[in-house]
């Protein structure tokens, strides 16, 4: 066969329908995913663990191994603190991680864990198709995000001593709140507050150096603070703690992949949604049961305690939100359309 007849076989090949199809998912990219949780299976384990290794798999799959995961749990990868930060670089690929930890260098994103703004599931989930979800994920695309899977998760507060539920309990406490605007609700309380990621929350409480700690209820079991804690204060009949904690991926990352890559990610990254919404719901109920039986006093937030805690928080906390920045008043007046 002549040079110039094999290159016109081979020329016609190429412009294939099927071949192109074929070809878009032959390139095989491997991508990391950090967490700071607990490792476990994608049947057992913490929850958001398991969204990661269920992603991956379903991705997987669906791209015909074009992309492939390796996930690294409990901050194996790096620190928990470093993710955003280098997703944002695209040093990182993938993290599941609370928005709010970029708190430091993006003032805007503590929308994510406001006090007494979100106070239901049903809320929290309605942002992503509301003006401000809309607002948000257009903020963090600009700083080299793409937000996956939107996840929400409500909190309690685990003690070394009593309940605390009114603002009053909270006197003269040392407590982790998570968030600079939590920190700021939990101040004017009459608190001291103590600032660290929540995989350090057990050391902290088991010395001493932390009385009690506001997490999330996934967070409140993964984490055993069940073994340094005397009493626990739930979210299942509401909480001012409610957090934006999404799947995330580099834009870096995201841009370098074919078309159908992307929209695989996409696709996948919101059906895990739904895992998401009842597994953070179920561990609502869960942690009650996990504490009782460990021999703590459980207590539920009531209406009253939470509007006390809601007024509290829209003198202090939203108000020094609000005056951040155009983007902070910007979304926070969006987030009070969603009340």
């Amino acid at each position: 066969m002549s040079l110039l007849k094999r290159r016109t076989i081979l020329g016609a090949l190429a412009a294939s329908p099927l071949l192109g199809m074929q070809s878009s998912w032959a390139q095989s990219t491997a991508l990391k995913i950090s967490h700071q949780f607990p490792g476990g299976t994608v049947s057992e384990g913490d929850f958001r663990d398991r969204l990661c290794r269920m992603f991956a798999a379903e991705v997987e799959k669906r791209s015909k191994g074009s992309l492939k995961f390796e996930i690294y749990a409990g901050s194996s990868l790096m620190k928990t603190n470093a993710q955003i930060s280098s997703m944002r670089k695209g040093a990182l690929d993938l993290s599941l991680v609370p928005l709010s930890y970029a708190g430091g260098e993006m003032p805007e994103v503590n929308i994510g864990l406001m006090p007494g703004l979100v106070t239901s599931y049903e809320q929290g989930y309605g942002w992503k198709n509301a003006e401000v979800g809309k607002e948000l994920n257009r903020f963090l695309l600009e700083k080299g995000i793409v937000v996956l899977s939107w996840i929400w998760q409500a909190g309690g507060m685990a003690s070394r001593g009593k309940p605390i539920i009114e603002p009053d309990d909270a006197k003269g406490i040392k407590i982790r709140g998570g968030s600079r605007e939590m920190d700021l609700m939990l101040k004017a309380a009459g608190a001291a507050v103590v600032t660290l990621p929540s995989n350090e929350i057990y050391a902290a409480m088991q010395t001493g150096a932390m009385e009690a700690a506001l997490t999330s209820s996934t967070s409140l079991i993964s984490f055993r603070l069940e073994e340094v804690s005397k009493s626990l204060t739930t979210g299942r009949k509401g909480s001012y703690w409610f957090m934006f904690e999404p799947l995330m991926m580099s834009k870096a990352a995201f841009d370098r992949l074919t078309k159908e890559q992307q929209a695989t990610i996409m696709a996948v990254g919101a059906e895990l949604e739904t895992f998401a919404r009842k597994s953070a719901e179920a561990d609502d109920t869960i942690v009650a049961n996990v504490y009782q039986k460990a021999g703590a006093k459980v207590a539920d937030m009531n209406d009253g305690a939470l509007k006390k805690w809601q007024a509290i928080a829209r003198t202090t906390a939203w108000k020094d939100y609000g005056e951040k920045n155009e983007n902070c008043a910007k979304l926070l007046k969006l987030a009070e359309k969603t009340l």
